[in-house]
């Protein structure tokens, strides 16, 4: 559960970081400051939620 926690924000912030930075303004599409800032700390959630579930027994 933790590796798959991990995985997910490691993912969506590799896809993020590049499109807040404006990887994709040639195309005209940009991410608003405020929507930056919620991806980053959607992030955060999860990363946090993976450690404290590292030392939990789900099953």
């Amino acid at each position: 559960m933790m590796e798959q926690n991990l995985v997910w924000a490691s993912g969506y912030n590799a896809i993020a970081i590049p499109v807040a930075a404006g990887i994709l303004m040639p195309w005209e599409i940009t991410f608003r400051p405020e929507w930056g800032a919620l991806i980053m700390s959607a992030s955060s959630i999860i990363v946090t939620n993976a450690i404290l579930l590292r030392n939990e027994r789900l099953s």
